[in-house]
């Protein structure tokens, strides 16, 4: 009697094995059928038939603001790595952003490029060289079990934590304007929605701005830090959202989200399109939202279903769009092709 309920942990574990084991041949198929939805309405032969008036240098212009979002993004992360004692130089951190960066697009690994970054990042000596390189192979090649890892890592996680935050907190603020300039064309409650949103996104920066400024509470939170063993968080939290640095940061983050929407707006303008940029203040940003989701390939299919649906509304040509986003996630493939270097310097 007693052997059928140990029977059941095995099933179970072995069904997460499966599915942890298929889950991205899963992702691939679904970016593969999200595609096929998003270009399967598009009659290439009328479209090749007409006058496309291309533009290539609007691409070369999209690729150095997609380049550009990286560099301040991994130069931010560089700043908060730096701020809580990790050694290395801001080159060093935004080459290790643009690996992680690549990771994400889709190359084998057991690990995301969040993670990659996150544990290279703890090897990192004072002049730039990875050190301990037998452990960080090993770590690099095994799931990452935070409930038991080391202080040092355990820092670096949060660090990349308090990126992705500063990361959300501008994709929410731009979209919140976006919705607020051009919300009625979605819906009657569109613009309030925005406004909604970007109320939401301030109240929520002055309290945490006001729970570091507060002697009780800040020690409150530094107890918690020291409990979950991330003893030297503080600063790099305080650097992120305490008074008047957050201001700064939300302005940062709110920048290199507007690199990404002029990246996407000057691949439509390569395409002939005039693109209103209130649509793709909100088209983007509810996208990032969306990619959060682990059911495509770097966002390969979702983004030319999304894209295509939402600039509809504004009178875009779904196949422009179609074909801008495509261009869109190619751009931004090849601009992080530099991580390669640092990938391949490692091996």
């Amino acid at each position: 009697m007693s052997s059928q309920p140990q029977a059941t942990p095995k099933v179970t574990s072995g069904w997460k094995a499966i599915l942890k084991r298929a889950w991205p041949t899963i992702r691939i198929l679904l970016s593969v059928a999200l595609l096929w939805k998003a270009t399967s309405g598009i009659d290439w032969h009328a479209l090749l038939d007409s006058d496309i008036q291309m533009q290539p240098w609007w691409f070369l212009a999209a690729g150095l603001m997609m380049l550009s979002a990286f560099i301040c993004g991994g130069l931010r992360w560089g700043f908060l790595m730096r701020k809580v004692g990790f050694q290395g130089s801001l080159i060093n951190f935004v080459a290790l952003y643009f690996a992680g960066g690549l990771i994400n697009q889709g190359l084998p690994s057991t690990l995301g490029g969040d993670s990659y970054r996150a544990i290279t990042a703890t090897h990192l000596n004072s002049s730039g060289k990875l050190t301990e390189a037998k452990e960080l192979d090993a770590e690099l090649h095994h799931s990452v079990d935070l409930e038991h890892a080391t202080p040092k890592l355990r820092l670096s996680f949060s660090m990349v934590l308090v990126d992705r935050l500063l990361g959300l907190a501008g994709n929410n603020l731009l979209g919140g304007l976006g919705l607020i300039l051009g919300g009625a064309t979605l819906a009657a409650w569109g613009t309030d929605l925005g406004y909604a949103v970007t109320g939401i996104m301030i109240l929520a920066g002055l309290l945490l701005a006001a729970i570091l400024a507060w002697g009780p509470s800040c020690n409150l939170l530094q107890k918690l830090l020291d409990h979950l063993q991330m003893n030297h968080a503080l600063p790099g939290i305080k650097l992120a959202f305490s008074w008047p640095m957050n201001i700064a940061q939300a302005a940062f983050a709110i920048g290199i989200h507007s690199l990404t929407i002029l990246t996407l707006l000057f691949c439509l303008k390569a395409y002939g399109v005039d693109a209103p940029i209130e649509a793709l203040m909100i088209g983007l940003p509810a996208l990032s939202l969306l990619l959060m989701l682990p059911i495509s390939i770097s966002g390969w299919g979702l983004r030319e279903a999304t894209l295509s649906s939402v600039l509809a509304l504004w009178g875009v040509s779904p196949s422009m769009t179609v074909l801008a986003s495509i261009s869109y996630g190619a751009i931004t493939v090849l601009s992080v092709l530099p991580g390669a270097y640092f990938l391949l310097k490692r091996k």
